[in-house]
This record gives C-alpha cells, sequence and structure tokens, in this order.
C-alpha cells in the first residue's frame, strides 16, 4: 500500500524493527533449529521466556480439571464468563494477583487489589503509564543497559522521550547519583520535560537486582526533582541467588504519601510462570488519578475473563503457588549455572547475576575493533556462521562494544549443549579477529568437560 494514504502514525520509522534486537528474530524464524529435522539451523538464545516449569502448571491443570472446564465446585461458570464484564477485571483474579505478589516479596509488602489495573500483558502496562504521566515530547530516563523493546513500548504510541542513565561496567552497570544528574541535565540541554525515570529490577538485560543503596538513590532523586518512578518488576520471581530482590514497594513504605504516590509497579505472569500468550500484564500505584486514568485505557487491552477464572483459582492454590516459586528458581538457578560454566571453560565470562532469565554476557575480547561496528561484525558471525541469535549490547544501549545479552530458559539442555558447542568451536578457530582467546580449550577436551558437568547435573 502506498504510504501516503496512511497516517503519520503509521508510516512513521520510530516502531524500531529495525533493531539488531528484532532483526536476529527474523533470521531464526527463517531458519529455525530442530534437533531432527534442522539441526543446522539458528538456535534461539534471544527470547527470555521461561520454558523450565511448565510440567508443574500443566499437572496442576490434570488435577484439576474443572478449571479448564469452566466450572466451579463442579457447576458451569461459561455463561458468567462469557457475558460482558467490568474492565476493573474479576475481583478473585485480583485478589489472588494482589496475594501473589505479595507472596513473592516474602510478605514484607501487601498489596491491595483496588490499586491494580489489569492490562494485556507489561508492554500494555508500561505504555498506558507513559500515557498517563508524560504528554509527547516529555522524557522518561532510563538506566543503560535496558530492554530493546522499551524503544517500542514508551515511545512509539505516546510521543515519549527516552534520555539514557549511563551506567558503566566499570562498576557493574550500578545505578548512582552522578549518572542520574548527568541524564538530567541532558534531557535539559536537549530541552525535554523530564517527567520519570523508568528502571526494570531485576535488570534485563543484567540479571541482577537493584541493590537497596541504588534504590535509595532513586527514590531521594525522584522525591528531590518532583518526578515519577515506574519500577518495572516482571522478573520479581526469578531471583534465585543473593543479594535478595527489594522491590520498590518495600522501600517507599515509609516514605510520605506524596512520594508513594509518584512511585508505580508494573508487573506480568510472563516470566515467573511462563505464561506471555496469556497476556497477563498489571499497573499498581498509590496514586489514585493514575490508577482511574490508567483503568479506562486498559479497555483498549483486556484480559480475557477465561483467562482470569483459570489463573485466579491456581494462584489461589498456595501451596501450589509456595511450590512451584521455590522450585522455579531452583531450574532456573541451575541452568543460568550451566550456562556460566560452559561459557567459561570457552574462556567467555558473564557479569555476576542473580535474577532473571538470561546472562549479560562479555565477548570484548573477542572483537577484532574496539567499536560498535566491531560489535555488529562480531553479531553477523554469530548469528549467521555460528547459528545463535544473541541480543548486541548496541540494541540495549549499552555504552561499551562487547558485551551480548544471552537467554537460557526457552531451550532444553540438549539445546543449550549444542549452542555452547558451537561457540567453543566458533571461539577455537579464532576465526572473530584472527587471534586465540585466552583460557581456550581444545573442543575435544571442552565437550568431554561439558559431557562430565551434564552427567553430574543429571544425578
Amino acid at each position: 500500500m502506498n504510504n501516503m494514504l496512511l497516517s503519520h502514525k503509521a508510516a512513521c520509522n520510530s516502531h524500531g524493527q529495525d533493531s539488531s534486537y528484532f532483526l536476529g528474530w527474523q533470521e531464526y524464524e527463517k531458519n529455525p533449529y530442530n534437533p531432527t529435522s534442522n539441526p543446522g539451523g539458528i538456535i534461539q538464545l534471544g527470547l527470555a521466556e521461561n520454558q523450565l516449569s511448565f510440567e508443574l502448571i500443566e499437572s496442576w491443570l490434570e488435577s484439576n480439571p474443572d478449571v479448564l472446564s469452566l466450572k466451579h465446585d463442579g457447576v458451569s461458570v461459561f455463561r458468567e464468563l462469557a457475558l460482558f464484564q467490568d474492565y476493573h477485571g474479576l475481583p478473585s483474579f485480583k485478589n489472588a494477583l494482589a496475594e501473589f505478589m505479595s507472596e513473592l516479596r516474602g510478605n514484607k509488602v501487601r498489596f491491595e487489589p483496588n490499586k491494580i489495573v489489569l492490562t494485556a500483558g507489561a508492554t500494555s502496562a508500561n505504555e498506558i503509564l507513559m500515557f498517563c504521566l508524560a504528554n509527547p515530547g516529555d522524557a522518561f530516563l532510563v538506566p543503560t543497559p535496558y530492554y530493546p523493546g522499551f524503544d517500542r513500548d514508551l515511545k512509539w504510541r505516546t510521543g515519549a522521550e527516552i534520555v539514557p542513565i549511563h551506567c558503566s561496567s566499570s562498576n557493574n552497570f550500578k545505578i548512582t547519583k552522578n549518572a542520574l544528574e548527568d541524564a538530567y541535565k541532558q534531557a535539559k540541554k536537549l530541552k525535554l520535560q523530564v517527567k520519570g525515570v523508568l528502571v526494570t529490577n531485576p535488570s534485563n538485560p543484567l540479571g541482577t537486582t537493584l541493590t537497596r543503596t541504588e534504590l535509595d538513590i532513586l527514590v531521594n532523586f525522584i522525591s528531590d526533582k518532583k518526578l515519577h518512578l515506574i519500577s518495572d518488576e516482571i522478573y520479581s520471581g526469578t531471583c534465585f541467588g543473593s543479594p535478595e530482590f527489594i522491590s520498590i514497594a518495600e522501600v517507599v513504605k515509609g516514605c510520605k504519601d506524596d512520594v508513594a504516590n509518584q512511585v508505580h509497579i508494573v508487573y506480568s505472569l510472563s516470566k515467573d510462570l511462563g505464561l506471555p500468550g496469556f497476556r497477563i500484564g498489571a499497573i499498581y500505584s498509590s496514586n489514585k488519578g493514575v490508577i482511574d486514568a490508567s483503568t479506562k485505557m486498559s479497555s483498549f487491552g483486556l484480559i480475557s475473563s477465561q483467562t482470569q477464572y483459570l489463573l485466579a483459582m491456581l494462584l489461589s492454590d498456595k501451596n501450589f503457588t509456595r511450590n512451584y516459586v521455590m522450585e522455579n528458581k531452583r531450574r532456573i538457578r541451575d541452568r543460568q549455572e550451566r550456562l556460566v560454566e560452559g561459557l567459561e571453560r570457552i574462556g567467555i565470562s558473564c557479569l555476576d547475576s542473580n535474577a532473571g532469565l538470561f546472562c549479560w554476557v562479555d565477548m570484548r575480547h573477542l572483537l577484532k575493533k574496539n567499536t560498535f561496528k566491531g560489535e555488529m561484525d562480531l553479531w553477523k558471525k554469530i548469528v549467521y556462521e555460528v547459528g545463535l541469535n544473541v541480543s548486541p549490547g548496541s540494541s540495549c544501549h549499552c555504552t561499551e562494544p562487547g558485551w551480548f545479552r544471552l537467554c537460557f530458559a526457552n531451550i532444553s539442555d540438549e539445546t543449550l549443549h549444542v549452542a555452547l558447542r558451537r561457540l567453543a568451536t566458533f571461539v577455537g578457530s579464532g576465526n572473530y579477529n584472527g587471534k586465540k582467546t585466552k583460557g581456550h580449550v581444545s573442543l575435544a577436551k571442552w565437550v568431554s568437560q561439558l559431557s562430565r558437568a551434564n552427567q553430574r547435573a543429571e544425578r
């Protein structure tokens, strides 16, 4: 269709689809790996999806057949669910979700159902908050590296701008007061009205949780500047190590009402329960104006009643949720350790992480030139020659070339083994820049080591 017939919004190129983050996905979709039918295909390491604990939910569903049959105590609730539902959501689901969110945070904070707005996933939740808090041309400060989809979710339809808070590997990418102030000054130089700060905690792509010091710095900053703070906590149930996850809700619990009204939480069941296809998202806020406006906007992306009913029943089973969260974290930790150990044998290190479904991987020593062009050259080799879709740091707006995000929870153990073997062959060949990497081991020795590690993990 001729773009002249489209609106400016439809014809503009600000969606971010041309990012290397999305381009890697496109290459994977053209040639997806399959151990039987396409063993030479591209392995998807760019998808932060949790497939490690599916059978736990499937087992629960088998033990509770009435739920999928849309029955309650043997009586059909089909008609009740099929008829029009108010866009505030089913009270039973909001109550269960509020309790689950509290449970994930060790019940150190309590969430009130009437402060929850249900949305069709976290993408919708973040965009709705942008519409509520920022006018077109206003800015939010976001720490780098950040999830590449934010360039779409926060900016595309809202007209808002992102100003990066530049974080560095010198302190493991932690947020500092100076970095916040520098970003604020940069926004002012650009004549942008700063409306708030958005963080992901745990971080995507770093796989780390924000420290209490960082959270205190953020709260003091938004209090001094009279800004909003959005804390995207969709990975809160994936924290598998120390330090433990601290929600922003815990930090502002004792603050004055005006500060609490400036803080808003985004949550989802896409990562913690591995249900991205169910499109379950939520906004939590103590700001009545934000709740009222978000509720109205949520009518453009509602969650189906049968989905809410199913998950209300599942989340209300406290024995199940308690056991699921504990076992899911154990599996995430085991898979993360397997990836980290496999990479270390190849001579590749990762940022120390304690959460998330990915590792932030340091491949700076594999760059031919320490530039973002050098990073893109290496990324193309990894995608097209090695057959792994990974996310380059530049797609996450990292200021240092050579970092990559590798996801580990969306594939099987066997596929991870294949991915690591391919990467070992690539590094061992010296094809990345013509030099052998420090700490390189022979492929035969590496495969032998990995096989023994797999056997130990299976016992």
